[in-house]
């Protein structure tokens, strides 16, 4: 397979495109409206506790709290503490020996292979631990998951601090190695190398791109991480919360830093500067890899040249065709996000279940890549073309599991149901490339529907109705969108006119842009401009 990244700059935006042979996988952007937050390390404190969901909300001086779960809070937390001056305890469960930076894909029978975190090693469900967590208390957390929608970042007390080669885990004790490295004999090497060389009190995971590298890059790595703790230990001694202790990589230096591997042909860039920042950091970390790092100077757009831009614009559309004719329909809400799989135009056997198993099998491929493309998080329901035969089910769901081994984020597939639904819990780190790259629509706020003129009327009358029914006075400012202002204003005898007349009441319109097209404001002008909007609008 073909692997590429093509970055592309403007002043206001950088976007990064990863494709395989020829087709865009993944998209990372980049805007100063978008930056990029997971990773950084706060020095928060403690606002509400709450046992009862095992969780509680850490300020970091951002409009909304941050949410820990109890399960994300770390016995590194006694270390903290102590640096911080708290003395209380906090328990936490042993990491696995050996930690992978891919997750391990669900076993046939649907459950989530992410450790024993909730479960011992017979299966059962381990008790929850004690969680002495007290309002107000200084607390040391990283971002894990950026907002989305009226949720806040998602941060945990487990701290690493990655690198090229390592990640650095304070306060650890283990070494653990990439799974992605077969080779015992090279495995055994980098533990010896990084076990001398560790300090006590300290954790590290072997990335897979150490792999075969010299021992003085590992190290140098490694030396760098150790400093890069000690600037962050030396604030926590000096800063109260809330504060940014450490600031991750930006979204580029990240997409280099963690992806740009072995794997990977090449890196095409259409700026200078960051061609400079990339083969400088190359430089230090990783030269061998500098001849693959190319700076683009075509004529054509570089997305244009790489057919990139055509394949961003089909991820703002709900639907997707296939090749052989079928398509797909996405939809996304607060709770779910559903996939509807289609026929379409495909009828090349006289067998429906053939014909039904070769849209399935392509639409699944199609899914996971716009899953992968959009950056879908959470609950996503696949509803597929019905399928008779078991064995083909199970070839599908097979198929599923197949493409999504090419994911990095974490991902639970259960096998298809009699209804022919495949259920997919998919990791949320990030808003969807949609939500990234658009706005909510002024008129509906997102529902994608409006009330009809007639319904708005019929509305604003029983308004009316209940307001000269109060003592309110007789004057009142009517506040609507600018089109709606327009539509009661037209005529000589307006409809804002006849109602005014009908109910006895002088009513003054004014438009706000901020209203979406069904919204109204009531200014009453007896109540000192006193908004009264809820009080009549029920």
């Amino acid at each position: 397979m073909k692997k590429e990244i093509l970055i592309n700059a403007t002043s206001d935006e950088t976007r990064i495109a990863i494709t395989e042979d020829g087709r865009i996988a993944e998209l990372f952007l980049e805007t100063p409206e978008t930056e990029r937050n997971v990773g950084d390390v706060y020095l928060g404190k403690t606002g509400k506790v709450i046992p009862g969901i095992r969780a509680a909300f850490i300020d970091l001086g951002f409009p909304q709290d941050a949410f820990l779960h109890f399960s994300d809070i770390s016995d590194s937390l006694d270390e903290y503490s102590s640096i911080i001056g708290d003395d209380s305890d906090f328990d936490d469960e042993d990491d696995d020996e050996e930690e992978e930076e891919k997750p391990q894909q669900p076993q046939a029978n649907g459950n989530r292979t992410n450790g024993n975190r909730h479960h011992n090693r017979n299966g059962n469900r381990a008790p929850a631990k004690e969680i002495n967590l007290e309002r107000g208390q200084d607390i040391v957390v990283q971002i894990t998951k950026e907002p989305v929608g009226k949720k806040g970042f998602r941060v945990t007390s487990k701290v690493s601090i990655p690198g090229r080669y390592l990640v650095l885990m304070p306060f650890g004790s283990r070494i653990g190695i990439s799974k992605k490295i077969f080779n015992s004999k090279e495995k055994r090497r980098l533990r010896t190398l990084v076990r001398s060389a560790l300090p006590k009190g300290f954790g590290i995971i072997i990335r897979t791109v150490a792999m075969g590298n010299e021992d003085k890059l590992i190290l140098d790595d490694l030396n760098n991480l150790i400093n890069t703790w000690n600037e962050i230990s030396a604030k926590l001694k000096t800063e109260k919360p809330p504060t940014l202790l450490y600031k991750d990589a930006s979204t580029l230096n990240s997409v280099i830093r963690d992806l740009f591997r072995e794997d990977v042909n090449k890196v095409i860039v259409d700026s200078k500067k960051l061609h400079r920042e990339i083969v400088t950091y190359l430089e230090e970390t990783s030269p061998e890899f500098l001849p693959r790092v190319q700076l683009y100077n075509g004529n054509q757009p570089l997305f244009d040249s790489y057919n990139v831009e055509k394949q961003i614009q089909e991820t703002m559309r709900r639907k997707v065709w296939l090749k052989n004719g079928g398509y797909i329909i996405i939809e996304g809400t607060e709770a779910m996000t559903v996939v509807d799989v289609n026929s379409g135009k495909y009828a090349k056997s006289k067998d429906q279940e053939v014909n039904s198993l070769a849209t399935n099998i392509e639409a699944a491929i199609e899914i996971v890549r716009q899953v992968r493309l959009r950056d879908i998080g959470g609950i996503i329901v696949i509803d597929f073309i019905d399928l008779y035969d078991d064995r083909n089910k199970k070839k599908l769901y097979e198929e599923v599991r197949k493409e999504f081994r090419k994911d990095r984020a974490k991902v639970t597939a259960l096998p298809i149901s009699d209804f022919g639904l495949c259920q997919i819990t998919r990791q949320r780190i990030r808003q969807t490339i949609i939500h990234s790259v658009s706005d909510t629509c002024m008129m509906c706020k997102g529902s994608g529907r409006i009330s009809s003129r007639a319904g708005f009327l019929t509305r604003l009358e029983r308004i009316l109705q209940r307001y000269k029914g109060g003592d309110n006075g007789f004057f009142i400012t009517l506040k609507v969108n600018p089109y709606l202002k327009t539509y009661l204003e037209a005529g000589w005898l307006s409809k804002v006119r006849r109602m005014s007349l009908k109910y006895f009441i002088k009513i003054k319109l004014e438009d706000d842009e901020s209203l979406a097209f069904d919204d109204i404001k009531i200014i009453s002008k007896k109540q000192n401009g006193k908004d009264v909007t809820e009080e009549y609008d029920q």
